[in-house]
């Protein structure tokens, strides 16, 4: 890894996960480097598949830069998939044409689940290589975010042997055989935390935990399965490398319920999905944590008039900047693959330029 890297230049995205004052509401899109982008698929076709993408740090690097070359955007995310982590513990990651992810090995039985271990130092070298390499062509343009899946998420797949739509084998296990499913849990928090420090050695300026499946679990269960082991990794986690603060966001998708008490978690900032009120999620957190989110998706399928109606309903929502309160603007989940780009211009733009207006006092539409 480079000595140093490149200062950075555009510190907004850092400034508002950390409740400090900035100059407009800075933006970055869940799963901004994807197949809505002519040019993400052109990549993807040259690099033979999508594990050949996500493997290969030359070809990672160049789909993360790629929307940042086309929109103002105010943060890099690394390019790769939350099941890099699983895929290293052996359970044979591959892709089936048109079915997502599945995994030849699921945790099935208890043999398999006891036999888990954390991966092997090294197994996981082409993620942080491609740390390093974007961190040093982004040459301090844009703050880069380093991410994994959540303890509990990545449970859903190693246990269901891939996506799922009721998680029936995973809650089977969680309520059959609780033991289990802590070994599990364990051991995915282990390995994500060690996972997520990785990434910040090798140059991730910011990290987030991505809980996609947190909001299948109930009341109660939510706590003790995923929420719990969440909080153990943001205690593992370092939260300053050469004397910079590295943020940490934490995003359960469905999880407005528990949104008091995952402010209480340690993270710095917590992701919203479109289900949440931000100005209820304000008053409730106060200067616990900075908020991220939350434009519904489907949003970027309307007209220019009416995405700019939207961004200034969700500004207008959290309301006005003041001490010790933050905002990051993203959607409520990942942008979707049939999304048009100028869609995405149109968003960035309005943002950047509706949030400065209301730092001015000047009153937004609608």
């Amino acid at each position: 890894m480079p000595s140093q890297f490149a200062p950075l230049q555009n510190d907004t995205f850092i400034r508002a996960l950390l409740r400090q004052p900035t100059d407009y509401t800075p933006l970055w899109l869940m799963r901004q480097a994807g197949r809505y982008l002519p040019e993400y698929n052109a990549t993807r076709k040259r690099a033979g598949s999508f594990l050949g993408l996500a493997k290969n740090p030359d070809y990672a690097t160049e789909v993360t830069l790629q929307p940042l070359d086309r929109f103002a955007l105010d943060a890099a995310i690394l390019f790769s998939d939350i099941l890099t982590v699983p895929d290293a513990m052996g359970l044979g990651l591959y892709f089936a044409d048109g079915e997502g992810p599945k995994f030849e090995r699921p945790l099935r039985d208890e043999a398999a689940v006891m036999a888990l271990r954390t991966p092997e130092p090294g197994s996981l070298q082409y993620v942080t290589d491609a740390v390093t390499q974007i961190r040093t062509e982004l040459a301090g343009r844009v703050p880069l975010i380093g991410f994994s899946g959540s303890p509990w998420t990545l449970a859903c797949y190693m246990v269901e042997g891939g996506g799922s739509s009721d998680y029936r084998t995973v809650k089977t296990m969680l309520y059959n055989r609780p033991d289990l499913m802590h070994h599990i849990l364990r051991t995915n928090a282990a390995a994500v935390a060690d996972y997520l420090n990785a990434q910040i050695d090798a140059g991730a300026q910011a990290v987030m935990i991505f809980d996609s499946w947190g909001g299948a679990l109930a009341d109660g269960a939510y706590q003790e399965f995923s929420l719990q082991y969440m909080h153990a990794i943001v205690q593992r986690l370092q939260r300053e490398k050469d004397g910079v603060r590295i943020p940490c966001i934490v995003f359960t998708k469905g999880g407005g319920l528990w949104l008091d008490q995952i402010a209480d978690i340690g993270a710095d900032a917590v992701g919203l999905d479109w289900t949440v009120n931000l100005a209820q999620a304000r008053s409730l957190v106060g200067d616990r944590v900075a908020l991220q989110g939350n434009l519904d998706p489907v949003v970027l399928f309307s007209s220019p008039a009416q995405i700019r109606q939207e961004v200034a309903k969700v500004l207008q929502a959290f309301g006005p900047a003041s001490p010790n309160h933050g905002h990051v603007f993203n959607l409520g989940h990942g942008i979707s693959q049939f999304t048009p780009p100028e869609s995405v211009s149109v968003l960035v733009e309005a943002v950047h330029r509706m949030s400065r207006d209301m730092r001015s006092g000047v009153h937004l539409p609608g």
